[in-house]
């Protein structure tokens, strides 16, 4: 699968993953911080989300053999790689699955462990929204906001939103795969995936997706691994505390 990207800067290549229902463009002015550190930073669209193909099958085994293939294509022989979210557990896979291909390995927000779904709300309001055939986006916020309360959450989702027609908005994510393989994004990391390289995984202070219980689950994949947790930032910490992220992830990438 030929994966949509941007390109910024010139360097060591760092390549960004988005997380589930995002794309690589939520990652844009972070990735322009990042180019003039002597990065040349990827930003990947991942299958079913932003402009890449859209496909009905959906795994994280898939996901990294697309990243796998997307290098080969760059002809990157290795990159250092950072996942938010979903994209967190396609970097894990992938760094368990190519481990050569891996300088440093930045994890955000998200452990090795199954995550039951809990999108469900979301899914339903963009199931709506994909439904309405809407002419603005302040009517797509207003629908979204029967389903979302928090405007920051909304804006995130609405980046989804393109002109179908000149007339009609709609979404750029597969809606209809994301939401049959819902179970598929909670996924865990299969047991014996193992990786022995330099991982860092930055928690959200407020946020519980990583959980003082999932360190011996972390070890038990990652050899050489370290958790850094940003005070007052929940799962959205590289927008919700963008500066303290990006000296956080940098001085990793640099080290």
């Amino acid at each position: 699968m030929k994966l949509h990207s941007k390109v910024k800067g010139e360097g060591q290549p760092l390549i960004i993953l988005h997380g589930f229902l995002g794309m690589g463009d939520n990652w844009k002015t972070l990735a322009n911080s990042y180019a003039k550190e002597g990065f040349e930073v990827h930003l990947v669209d991942q299958r079913n989300h932003g402009r890449s193909p859209h496909d009905e099958a959906f795994s994280y085994d898939l996901l990294a053999e697309d990243l796998k293939q997307y290098l080969e294509e760059k002809s990157i022989d290795s990159a250092s790689i950072m996942g938010h979210s979903m994209g967190g557990k396609t970097a894990m896979r992938f760094a368990t699955m190519f481990p050569d291909q891996v300088n440093k390995l930045i994890v955000v927000d998200i452990a090795p462990k199954y995550y039951a779904p809990h999108h469900q709300q979301i899914l339903d309001g963009l199931t709506k929204i994909s439904e309405a055939e809407l002419s603005s986006r302040s009517d797509a916020d207003e629908l979204l906001a029967n389903y979302i309360s928090e405007k920051p959450i909304r804006q995130f989702l609405l980046k989804n939103l393109y002109w179908k027609t000149q007339e009609v908005l709609n979404l750029r994510l597969n809606l209809k795969a994301l939401k049959q393989n819902i179970e598929e994004v909670g996924k865990g990391l299969p047991q014996n995936a193992k990786y022995s390289g330099e991982t860092l995984f930055i928690k959200g202070g407020k946020s519980n997706y990583i959980k003082e219980s999932d360190k011996s689950d972390i070890a038990s994949h990652f050899e050489n691994f370290k958790i850094k947790s940003i005070e007052n930032a929940g799962h959205w910490i590289h927008a919700e505390k963008r500066k303290e992220f990006f000296s956080l992830s940098l001085d990793w990438l640099k080290s």
